[in-house]
């Protein structure tokens, strides 16, 4: 049986739900039952695929299905239904002590994912029968991706238990602990993915060009410059991810009006035009993974500390964004 990408999302699923049961029997939780209900309901979700269509014969079914669960996963979420429970860590002493004993040696876990990763999608890619032997045929270059890195995660993990020398069970509930710090931001990414599909099914691409070319004078060569780096800007902060921006204001206001009216180079747009919403990515609580993240981790009192430190930042890259591609895709 050659290995699918389904594996590791049942892997991932399989976790989730024993998070979730560790969650319903920690009564240091105020919030236990609703915390272990959301990421149970979160591990469900990874663990249905195309045998679950099968298995209920409708595909229809199956996503009215998930859609409810999302929506129930929002109201938990809303109404704060996830909480910090107990986690059976060690004493602040006991850390210290470890740390100092361990010193550099704590690095080597961190290290040997990327590392494996990267070793793992050079193998594959200069041995292509072992690519085929384990995958079968096709081009599986995300899959190759995914699999190298999730080999590199596991023997991290086992590293880290290694040089610890702590008990089996314990990454589970750090991992628990960490997925409760963060809460609903964690799954943020996703939900604002499936939004970008559904700005692009949905025609908000040519509803932004009939917008723009109605009610701004992009006649303007540096007009339709300022649209086309604000719009990348404003929309990536609206969705949280400037890969799903990118395509519907592309279509609505690079393609149409600065490369076929103007006659900009496409190159230039798009790489100015990326470069534009990671500076919105700075300065939006929906880019959770750069933003809400880091301070549920570092436990920072103020969850938008991060977005207020590089908020300056975004916005002085944007103004230059707005003069680089003014300049140069015109040149």
């Amino acid at each position: 049986m050659n290995f699918q990408q389904s594996y590791l999302y049942w892997l991932a699923g399989v976790i989730l739900l024993i998070v979730a049961v560790m969650s319903w029997r920690d009564r240091a939780n105020p919030r236990r039952l609703t915390t272990g209900l959301f990421w149970g309901i979160y591990g469900l979700l990874f663990l249905l695929g195309d045998w679950a269509c099968s298995l209920v014969g409708d595909r229809r079914t199956m996503n009215i299905a998930v859609g409810a669960a999302v929506v129930l996963l929002a109201l938990i979420a809303g109404f704060g239904g996830v909480r910090l429970g107990s986690y059976h860590q060690r004493t602040r002493e006991q850390r210290e002590e470890s740390a100092l004993r361990l010193g550099n040696r704590l690095f080597y876990p961190a290290l040997a994912i990327p590392v494996v990763t990267v070793i793992g999608v050079l193998l594959f890619n200069h041995l292509p029968g072992l690519q085929s032997a384990l995958f079968g045929p096709g081009n599986h270059a995300t899959l190759v991706t995914l699999f190298s890195m999730t080999a590199g995660t596991l023997i991290g993990l086992g590293m880290a238990v290694n040089i610890t020398r702590e008990r089996v069970h314990q990454p589970i509930q750090e991992a628990r602990r960490l997925l409760d710090a963060i809460g609903w931001a964690f799954i943020l990414p996703q939900i604002l993915a499936t939004l970008g599909l559904l700005f692009t099914a949905a025609g908000v691409g040519s509803g932004i060009a009939w917008l723009t070319q109605t009610y701004l004078a992009v006649d303007s060569r540096f007009i339709a410059v300022v649209v086309y780096v604000v719009g990348m800007a404003l929309l990536t902060m609206v969705m949280g991810n400037a890969f799903a921006a990118f395509p519907i204001v592309t279509a609505g206001i690079g393609i149409p009006i600065l490369v076929l009216q103007h006659g900009g180079n496409p190159a230039v747009m798009a790489a100015v035009g990326m470069f534009s919403g990671y500076c919105g990515t700075l300065m939006t609580p929906m880019a959770a993974n750069y933003n809400i993240v880091p301070a549920a981790l570092l436990e920072l009192p103020d969850k938008n500390a991060v977005i207020k430190a590089q908020a300056p930042t975004g916005a002085l890259l944007l103004l230059v964004n707005i003069f680089l591609m003014y300049f140069l895709m015109f040149a």
